[in-house]
């Protein structure tokens, strides 16, 4: 059974840092692309940070120097540090795990980041 369990999220204030977790099981962590993705409130669901399988990543524009993705295959673990947030970071943030090739696709329950003062 696969599971992706994101943990650290929650309120902070503008200017403050978080760092989310993906915690994966089930799955043979090291052959995956992870993602971090997030939801706003009437909005669609959109990729923020990737990390290849084999290390490189690749962040949307609006986060590029405040946001770091990085893996740890040993503890089967993603994270997403987030630096200098600001209000339009607020989101619901969701762990995704993914291998085009074999249409494989995993996502995590996601957890809520609300960056207000």
């Amino acid at each position: 059974q696969v599971q992706l369990v994101e943990s650290g999220g929650g309120l902070v204030q503008p200017g403050g840092s978080l760092r989310l977790s993906c915690a994966a099981s089930g799955i043979i962590f090291n052959i995956y692309d992870m993602g971090w993705y997030r939801q706003a409130p009437g909005k669609q669901r959109e990729l923020v940070a990737a990390i290849s399988r084999g290390g490189p990543t690749n962040y949307i524009d609006s986060v590029k120097g405040r946001f770091t993705i990085s893996r740890d295959n040993v503890k089967n673990t993603v994270y997403l540090q987030m630096n200098s947030l600001k209000p339009e970071d607020t989101a619901v943030y969701y762990c995704n795990a993914r291998r085009t090739i074999y249409r494989w696709d995993y996502w995590g329950q996601g957890t809520q980041v609300t960056v207000s003062s």
